[in-house]
């Protein structure tokens, strides 16, 4: 399996873990994570990016409509690994576990993240299930900073490194177009918090629409 590493994710972890409890964003992680496979098991007649647009409203919900919680909970809880491979000198590598439920609940949510999010989605079990935590995490900083551009600088360096430090990782174009998505959701929430993920997800397919 294909292992994106979500910078955002780490970064927004110890940037500001001094701000939000730890203990909340642990619960949110394991709310979030339930509500995935819930929501996959349970037959919603609903396509992915309407399934992420269910399982957005119930995390903000359990956060009492606390934006900022939510976007690093579904960041953390839309990883589908829990431990970065760090490659080093000589080559030595690191493993870094990340913030993460029981084993048994995480192959299960792995199993259960949505997939088919874009046109071009891969046709394998896998598909894009990277992408969410890519969106969740820059909608977390643009929510955070509004217009500095961390969010831009952070996933340029990310894509960049991934292939240079971290074992199986790959430069996307496509990441970094979700990137970009995501920081227009998180700023756009600053103003209209009724937004949704699919108003800014939807917008990858009119990308590479031609008229």
């Amino acid at each position: 399996m294909k292992k994106i590493f979500s910078g955002l994710s780490i970064i927004s972890v110890f940037f500001f873990c001094h701000a939000l409890k730890a203990q909340s964003i642990y619960e949110g992680i394991g709310y979030a994570s339930e509500t995935i496979i819930s929501l996959k098991s349970c037959g919603h007649k609903l396509n992915d990016v309407q399934l992420v647009d269910s399982l957005y409203s119930r995390v903000l919900n359990f956060y009492d409509g606390d934006v900022s919680e939510t976007m690093l909970a579904l960041t953390l809880a839309c990883l589908p690994f829990n431990k970065i491979n760090v490659r080093f000198l000589f080559g030595s590598r690191l493993i870094i576990p990340l913030p993460s439920p029981s084993d048994s609940i995480f192959n299960e949510r792995t199993a259960s993240l949505p997939s088919e999010l874009f046109y071009d989605s891969p046709e394998s079990e896998f598909g894009d299930k990277d992408k969410l935590s890519h969106f969740f995490g820059n909608a977390f900083i643009a929510y955070n900073f509004g217009r500095f551009n961390l969010s831009d600088f952070i996933g340029i360096f990310v894509e960049n490194i991934e292939q240079e430090l971290f074992v199986e990782g790959d430069y996307s174009f496509k990441d970094i177009l979700v990137n970009g998505l995501g920081k227009l959701y998180g700023y756009n929430l600053r103003s209209n918090k009724s937004l949704m993920p699919s108003d800014f997800l939807n917008f990858y397919h009119f990308l590479f629409m031609r008229f």
